[in-house]
């Protein structure tokens, strides 16, 4: 199982399985959300994700239609995002997880929008917009 919170620690939530997945978008809409070079999320199955704390304080901003970016209202944390095509699953966000983890299989997405002013100097695997099927 692993744990994480919001900055202020109203929000906790709990997740009940692996991370299995590391995207990183350097697209101009997740580096304004993140107010950050890129958001690094993993998708994971949305029945394994429980809010423990703070359900009340949730608050979501949809940028575009069918996608909802979720943060805690008293901070400003964003926790999760969710599109609508996609029920079952949810982008965590993974800068909130607590609990140490490990994870190989990371990747960028959205890479010909990153920021001018960084640098990826890793050698993870690069695409232009989403990762192929």
């Amino acid at each position: 199982m692993l744990t994480g919170s919001c900055l202020c620690n109203g929000i906790r939530y709990e997740y009940h399985g692996q991370i299995e997945e590391i995207s990183m978008c350097h697209c101009s809409m997740c580096r304004k959300a993140q107010g950050s070079a890129y958001v690094a999320v993993s998708p994971v199955p949305a029945e394994r994700f429980r809010i423990v704390q703070g359900r009340e304080l949730l608050k979501e901003f949809r940028a575009v239609p069918h996608k909802a970016r979720v943060f805690c209202s008293q901070c400003g944390s964003p926790l999760y995002s969710a599109r609508d095509d996609l029920p079952g699953v949810i982008r965590l966000r993974l800068g909130t997880i607590e609990t140490p983890f490990r994870c190989e299989n990371a990747y960028h997405i959205y890479i010909d929008s990153k920021a001018d002013w960084e640098t990826v100097a890793d050698d993870l695997p690069r695409y232009s917009a989403m990762k192929p099927q």
